[in-house]
């Protein structure tokens, strides 16, 4: 298993590892996606029985544990997701300016690779085949830094990588996994001339960590605070089913509900919007208007007044807060102040809200009339996705095989001098 480097000078592995990367024919890197996935699904009882010891190690109450947790079924899904990044067309080598000059050189802007991407990433094991996947893809080395409580599971998918990579013959430092450690992640973090960029993803602290303390360069991929504006225009059941699904499809991932804004003249149907929610045991922390009308109507045993600290806030359980706005610039103002600049939606019919809605707010991904749960690099026909970028250099929202590029000018000349 590739480990850190001791020092800075013993990276030169993992950088001739980049330079065969280069090499590898788009055929080849396809068919070790494949292989890859398929050795998956194969050793599916391995991986379940290493991800079992973490679990172990961890509280079911705890936010992480649905992240961190394997199943059969979601490893099929993160092998399909492989395979589908290797149907995608490579985005290496696409010309994407050429021109000649006054002086008479040719000028061509080509896609090339990152280099050596290392990610910083949590409980997330999945993270660990969808890294490799798309650093594959796109011509890059990936040095990876799991968190502890998803050592074994990390460790275990690592082993079945690497194994495909010695079956096919190819430098086994494409892929390296890092200790556990925090000396694993100083290191990482000032891995300067060796790391080309380092990508978080995870909560909020671990992003302000990473940014604060790293001398390589970060790409951030940011905490989820999402919110869904329902507006005085909204139809009744399409809020239910954006409210519902986007607050308990699956609680744990960034794109998940948060807060639900309401229009004051729509907080009659505040009950029905938010019913199907008290049978997943969905805990509401509502603002004083929106607790005066759910009173009485939702279990009393799952609604809460609202304090200050509830909005802002990534619950990544079944928790929500309600704000209650008594216009549609109120709604924007709320969301600018406690946003992540993630995902946002708005349920209304009227067009000039909605299109007002869509331009004024800032974030990675704005939705109309539909679930924040589509903020996915699958399900956006990327194959898979690195993260989620929040920033607006280089790349925002869903992080897949285009943004893992940079690119280079090639000048072609027949013995031109500058004078």
């Amino acid at each position: 298993m590739s480990i850190l480097a001791e020092t800075v000078a013993d990276f030169s592995a993992i950088k001739q590892a980049s330079r065969d990367a280069l090499q590898l024919s788009n055929t080849t890197i396809d068919e070790v996606l494949r292989a890859v996935a398929d050795a998956a699904v194969a050793r599916t009882d391995f991986i379940l029985t290493e991800n079992q010891k973490d679990l172990d190690r961890m509280d079911p109450a705890n936010p992480k544990y649905d992240r961190l947790q394997l199943t059969a079924e979601r490893i099929e899904a993160i092998a399909q997701d492989m395979r589908n990044v290797a149907t995608l067309p490579s985005p290496l080598g696409k010309i994407q300016e050429e021109r000649t000059l006054d002086s008479g050189l040719r000028l061509v802007r080509k896609s090339v690779p990152l280099g050596v991407v290392g990610v910083i990433y949590e409980a997330r094991p999945n993270v660990t085949f969808d890294v490799f996947a798309l650093c594959l893809k796109a011509g890059n080395v990936a040095v990876l830094k799991g968190g502890s409580d998803a050592e074994y599971s990390n460790l275990a998918i690592a082993e079945v990588i690497h194994q495909v990579l010695e079956e096919h013959g190819l430098n086994q430092n494409l892929m390296s996994l890092l200790p556990a450690s925090r000396e694993a992640t100083q290191k990482l973090l000032n891995a300067v001339g060796a790391i080309d960029v380092i990508i978080p993803r995870g909560s909020q602290n671990l992003i302000n960590y990473v940014r604060e303390n790293a001398k390589v360069p970060v790409i951030e991929t940011g905490a989820g605070i999402v919110h869904t504006y329902f507006d005085k225009s909204g139809d009744l059941e399409k809020g239910q089913a954006v409210v519902f699904n986007a607050k308990t499809r699956r609680v744990s991932v960034c794109n998940a509900l948060d807060c639900l804004v309401i229009h004051q003249e729509r907080l009659q149907n505040l009950p029905e919007i938010i019913q199907k929610l008290a049978s997943e045991d969905v805990k509401i922390y509502a603002d004083q208007l929106s607790y005066t009308v759910l009173a009485g109507v939702y279990p009393d045993e799952l609604l809460y007044p609202a304090f200050p600290e509830h909005f802002g806030t990534e619950f990544l359980s079944h928790k929500m807060s309600i704000k209650t706005v008594a216009n549609l610039d109120e709604a924007l103002d709320h969301i600018a102040r406690y946003s992540s600049k993630h995902s946002e939606a708005i349920v209304a019919e009227d067009e000039s809200v909605v299109e007002k809605y869509m331009q004024s707010v800032d974030a990675a991904a704005v939705y109309a009339n539909t679930s924040t749960a589509y903020t996915d690099g699958s399900e956006f026909g990327m194959g898979a996705e690195i993260g989620i970028s929040t920033q607006k250099l280089h790349a925002r929202g869903p992080m897949a095989l285009p943004e893992l590029t940079s690119y280079k000018y090639l000048i072609y000349g027949e013995g031109q001098v500058r004078g």
